[in-house]
């Protein structure tokens, strides 16, 4: 995973659930940098620059179209 990217940062935890969802359900590798720290205290973010999305450079392009689809979505936005 050392390899891996940040192709996206949120500010809060519950941000991240609908894309875990996703993201899983396309078998993407993935995982969240500072998760932890900021679900414990989430005045972390600020400190820690935020939850950085952590890809591998071959899904780039894949997370990067859902994460725009999310967008588009009026019901989903949280990017």
């Amino acid at each position: 995973m050392e390899n891996f990217i940040t192709v996206a940062i949120f500010n809060y935890q519950h941000e991240t659930l609908i894309i875990k969802n996703l993201l899983e359900q396309e078998g993407i590798a993935y995982f969240f940098e500072n998760e932890t720290i900021v679900g414990i205290n989430p005045f972390a973010t600020i400190a820690y620059g935020g939850i950085k999305l952590k890809v591998h450079p071959n899904d780039e392009a894949t997370v990067k179209e859902i994460l725009k689809k999310l967008n588009e979505d009026d019901h989903l936005k949280i990017v």
